[in-house]
C-alpha cells in the first residue's frame, strides 16, 4: 500500500519542525508528504524548502490564500497514490501512527475509512483544564475505547474523497466535520484504530483560547452545524436576559438574581466535565477544585466566542448586505 499524507498549513513556522520530523520518523514511512501553504506570511514555506532540499520526500504546493478545506483538496489533486493520510500542522504523531493506520486498513478490503486516535498535550496546568473543557472525552463502551473521530487521524481511499466532492472550501473551520458527515451519508465503511494516536497541541492562554473558539463559531454556523454547540448554549444565556429584563420591572435589587444563576450554570457545566473525564485525568480531590475554578473560567470563554462568533455571522454572513463573493469568503476576507 503507497500512502500520500496530506497537510495544509498557514503560519506555523512554530510547529511544522515538529510535524515533519514526525512523519520523517514514522516506522513506516509516507511514500510522499505533499504540503498546501494556505499564504503564510511567516518562514513556514521556507523551513519546509529545507526539508525538500535535503532530499524527504515532500511536495509544496504555494496556493496563495486558501482555507483549510481548499489546502487539502488542492494536496490531493498534486498526490499520487490511492490512499491518503490526512494529519495537520500543530500535530504530532506517534512514531507507528502510520504503521498502524495501514495495517488496519490492509486487514479488510472493504474498509474505506480507518480513523486513528487524538490525544491533547496537556504538560501546563492551562492545557488539562483546556483538554477537560473541551476536547470530547473517550467513548467508553463495548468496542475500542478512542474519543470521536478525527480528520487529521486518518487514511481515507481517494475515491472517497472524490465520491463527497472533497473538503467544502469557503470554511475556516468546520470543513472536516462536514467531510465526514458527507462521507457518513454517502454509507462508506470506517473502523476505527486506536493504535494510531496523534498528539494535539492546545492553546495555552485564555486569549488564544478565545480567537480560536471565536472562528470555530462563526464557521460552525456557516457550515450548517450551529445545533451541535450554540443552540443550547444561546438558549441558555437567553433564558438569563429574560430573567434580568423580569427583574428590571419586578424589584431591582433583585438583579443578582441572574449573575448567580450564571455562576452556578458554570460551576454545574465545569463538574460535568471533570466528571466525564475522571478516567482520562484521575486526581485528588484538591486538584479537581482547583480544575473547577479554571474550568468556570475556560467555559465562560468558550461561551463567550459562541456567542459573538453567532453575532459576527449574524452580521459578516446573514445580511445580504454584508455577504462576500465567492472570492472573497475563499481568501479569508
Amino acid at each position: 500500500m503507497k500512502v500520500s499524507v496530506i497537510v495544509p498549513v498557514r503560519d506555523e513556522e512554530q510547529s511544522i519542525r515538529r510535524l515533519l520530523d514526525g512523519l520523517l520518523q514514522q516506522t513506516r514511512l509516507p511514500n510522499e508528504i505533499v504540503i498546501t501553504d494556505g499564504g503564510s506570511i511567516d518562514k513556514t514555506p521556507d523551513i519546509i524548502e529545507e526539508y525538500i532540499k535535503e532530499g524527504a520526500p515532500i511536495r509544496l504546493i504555494r496556493a496563495g490564500a486558501a482555507l483549510p478545506g481548499r489546502g487539502r483538496n488542492l494536496a490531493v489533486v498534486g498526490s499520487q497514490f490511492e490512499w491518503l493520510g490526512f494529519i495537520d500542522a500543530g500535530i504530532r504523531p506517534d512514531k507507528r501512527w502510520l504503521e498502524a493506520l495501514i495495517k488496519r486498513a490492509e486487514q479488510d478490503e472493504s474498509t474505506d475509512i480507518v480513523y486513528g486516535a487524538m490525544e491533547p498535550i496537556t504538560d501546563t496546568f492551562f492545557k488539562e483544564c483546556a483538554a477537560i473543557a473541551y476536547v470530547p472525552p473517550p467513548i467508553r463502551g463495548k468496542g475500542p475505547v478512542v474519543r470521536p473521530r478525527f480528520i487529521a487521524s486518518a487514511l481515507v481511499r481517494r475515491s472517497v474523497w472524490e465520491a463527497v466532492n472533497g473538503f467544502p472550501e469557503h470554511l475556516r473551520s468546520a470543513e472536516d466535520l462536514v467531510f465526514m458527515n458527507r462521507v457518513d451519508s454517502a454509507g462508506f465503511r470506517f473502523v476505527h484504530e486506536p493504535s494510531a494516536t496523534v498528539y494535539w497541541d492546545l492553546r495555552s492562554t485564555f486569549a488564544t483560547t478565545f480567537h480560536r473558539f471565536l472562528v470555530y463559531s462563526r464557521n460552525n454556523i456557516r457550515a450548517g452545524l450551529w445545533r451541535r454547540w450554540q443552540s443550547t448554549i444561546l438558549t441558555r444565556y437567553l433564558g438569563l436576559v429574560l430573567i434580568g429584563i423580569a427583574l428590571l420591572f419586578i424589584d431591582t435589587r433583585l438583579l443578582w438574581v441572574p449573575f448567580a444563576l450564571w455562576l452556578v450554570m458554570l460551576a454545574a457545566r465545569a463538574v460535568v466535565s471533570i466528571g466525564r473525564n475522571r478516567f482520562c485525568y484521575p486526581a485528588s480531590v484538591w486538584r479537581n477544585l482547583r480544575r473547577g475554578f479554571f474550568l468556570i473560567a475556560i467555559i465562560a470563554v468558550l461561551d463567550a466566542a459562541a456567542i459573538l462568533g453567532s453575532i459576527q455571522w449574524l452580521f459578516l454572513d446573514w445580511f445580504p448586505w454584508s455577504r462576500k463573493t465567492p472570492a472573497e469568503v475563499r481568501n479569508g476576507a
